[in-house]
């Protein structure tokens, strides 16, 4: 929902939005290894509303050449600074020209901190509970405790504003003739497969508009366990609002879906995806109103990808980012014992 939020800001700047992509390669050089595949985000990129086209596979550094290629006046950027492999800014060239602008970056939310949370599988990231002691030692090896080096891997925590919300929502009221479509869920790191899902039950009637319900953290955390959900409430709110196929979020859904809820907003079909369907408290299916009613049908997403499988991505990746920070501060050792060998032999 940060990159959503620069996006917003970005498509308020002009009149058309393109959205350039690296490539994993390009990320894998400058950045690390990307936990979601190229397709994957361009998928996730196209799915943004604020988005009009992407270009795929953008270079790693922003030239005049590219903007000229798509025709755009300028290209803009949050006001993090970023630098190439050899520690140059990005941005220099079309700096230089005058074709650059900046946006505010979101407070309160930054990739490292999301890997943060997943590494560390504790749930003090969403609970009123006091943090225990070893999270928040690990915390501030992720840039968000007093000890962050960096003001902009530095986090603090996201504060929910009722403007942030209107500032996402499309404000638009079903019309007559819409098919009022409802799904629930925790969608956690919103991602490709919540994605494909959307797109699909969007495509179920000429004229949707669905709804999605999203379940509060307790919820959320009594049927996955662990340390789900990795974001909270709010936090959720805003990425599914950004997507193209969802209307309206229902901020703290019922689990079980109720008769009051589908007779308030008119629901014509409520959907499902093809995951297990955890029973309520009293063991009774969440889903058994819309069954009686008829109106209840399970959407194949064709994606595998589940929030479970990001998380073990990232574990795997981890030991990657650590191995590749050896190999770089191997490097920087060497140099700096050479250096020092240099000076004795002239003494």
């Amino acid at each position: 929902y940060g990159h959503s939020n620069q996006l917003r800001q970005a498509r308020a700047m002009g009149d058309y939005l393109i959205v350039g992509v690296h490539t994993d390669e390009e990320i894998a050089k400058h950045k690390g290894p990307p936990v979601f595949t190229q397709e994957e985000r361009y998928k996730m990129v196209q799915a943004i509303k604020w988005v009009d086209e992407i270009a795929p596979g953008a270079p790693y550094v922003t030239t005049l050449e590219t903007l000229d290629k798509y025709s755009c006046d300028f290209c803009v950027h949050g006001d993090d600074i970023t630098l190439t492999i050899d520690g140059k800014d990005t941005y220099e060239e079309v700096k230089t020209a005058g074709r650059y602008r900046e946006c505010k970056r979101t407070q309160g939310v930054s990739t490292t901190d999301l890997v943060g949370r997943m590494l560390l599988m504790t749930k003090a990231h969403h609970s009123n509970i006091d943090e225990d002691l070893d999270y928040r030692k690990h915390t501030d090896n992720f840039g968000k405790g007093p000890k962050g080096h960096s003001p902009w891997t530095g986090v603090s925590q996201f504060l929910q504003t009722s403007q942030k919300i209107i500032q996402f929502a499309s404000g638009k009221e079903p019309q007559p003739g819409d098919t009022i479509i409802y799904v629930a869920g925790a969608f956690d790191l919103f991602h490709v497969g919540h994605v494909d899902f959307l797109e699909k039950v969007h495509q179920l009637a000429e004229k949707p508009y669905i709804i999605a319900g999203l379940h509060f953290d307790q919820e959320v955390n009594r049927y996955k366990g662990k340390n789900y959900p990795i974001m909270n409430i709010h936090e959720r709110t805003l990425s599914v609002l950004a997507c193209r196929y969802v209307s309206e979020v229902v901020i703290g859904a019922p689990y079980a879906v109720t008769a009051d809820l589908l007779d308030h907003f008119r629901v014509a079909l409520v959907c499902h995806g093809m995951t297990e369907v955890v029973l309520d408290k009293d063991g009774s299916d969440p889903y058994e109103e819309p069954k009686q009613r008829g109106i209840f049908q399970l959407v194949d997403s064709g994606s595998n990808l589940t929030t479970d499988l990001i998380v073990q991505r990232i574990i795997k990746n981890r030991l990657e980012f650590e191995a590749r920070n050896q190999k770089k501060e191997a490097k920087e050792l060497a140099v700096l014992e050479a250096m020092r060998r240099l000076e004795e032999e002239k003494h």
